[in-house]
């Protein structure tokens, strides 16, 4: 059964994850701009209830029918979620949007707030949802993959990397190129608060913006013209958005390609994972 449910999780790939119906508008584009409608259609809003009503804390990702890959950081013990998929605008109700209850959420085991270690949580959703235009998952990158130095990359999100900016109300999208471990974790850039588990991206002053939200994707195109969730926005520099030598950082999700195998392994036999409700 491991292996089928392994598999379960690439049954995307059947209806071709990481391949929007309406393709991202990608150009070297300096800053954010609103993306086209649908075009990053694994793009989801986690959102917390307060009163009566949600609200939108965090960024994820869909990477299958009922999992959604977002930061430990933005995970509460005792908030309570929802996620809403086929989103484009935070203030509309539109059309072919839905909102899905959790059944389940699981943060690393392993995570470390005080240093920002192992930022990665899965989501399990409490019913299966069917794929859209505007619902679709993302690819998951081969194991141990790590993109070269300048590789192109899109942070896509409803706010910002850093606190203090304004939500935005359409989808964002920006032009982050990857950052490699050997420049990020010099001493005047990250330095060794930067592992070789996470990727960062942008940070040279001019080139990236703070458009972006925590817990969402770094989108990077593989060699098959399919989107892959290389990073999970973790944490950004308190000094500003777009500061030099402090790139994004992101969890570089094909560091974790067993962890969360196993996550959804252990799920799918109703044992051993860390729930946190």
């Amino acid at each position: 059964t491991m292996k089928i449910v392994i598999l379960a999780l690439f049954v995307a790939g059947a209806y071709g994850c990481g391949l929007p119906t309406y393709p991202p508008v990608v150009s070297r584009v300096v800053g954010g701009v609103d993306v086209r409608e649908h075009s990053w259609p694994w793009q989801v809003s986690l959102q917390y209830q307060s009163g009566s009503n949600f609200y939108h804390t965090c960024g994820g990702t869909l990477i299958s029918s009922e999992w959604v890959l977002t930061a430990a950081h933005c995970i509460g013990r005792s908030r309570t979620y929802r996620v809403y998929l086929g989103k484009h605008d935070l203030t509309k109700n539109e059309a072919g949007s839905i909102a899905i209850s959790p059944a389940k959420i699981i943060v690393h085991e392993n995570w470390d707030s005080a240093r920002i270690r192992n930022d990665i949580a899965l989501i399990k959703l409490s019913t299966r949802v069917d794929f859209t235009d505007a619902i679709h998952p993302a690819c998951l990158p081969l194991a141990g993959n790590v993109l070269p130095n300048n590789y192109p990359c899109y942070v896509t999100g409803w706010g910002r990397l850093w606190t203090g900016g304004p939500i935005a109300d359409i989808l964002q999208q920006a032009l982050l190129p990857v950052v490699d471990h050997a420049t990020c974790s010099r001493y005047d850039w990250w330095g060794s608060l930067v592992t070789t588990s996470m990727t960062c991206a942008g940070g040279d002053g001019q080139l990236a913006s703070c458009n972006g939200d925590s817990g969402g994707p770094l989108n990077c195109k593989g060699s098959d013209g399919a989107w892959e969730v290389h990073g999970i926005v973790s944490f950004g520099s308190s000094l500003g958005c777009n500061y030099p030598k402090k790139p994004s950082v992101f969890t570089r999700v094909s560091a974790y390609s067993s962890w969360i195998n196993n996550v959804i392994v252990m799920s799918h036999r109703g044992k051993g994972v860390r729930v946190v409700k």
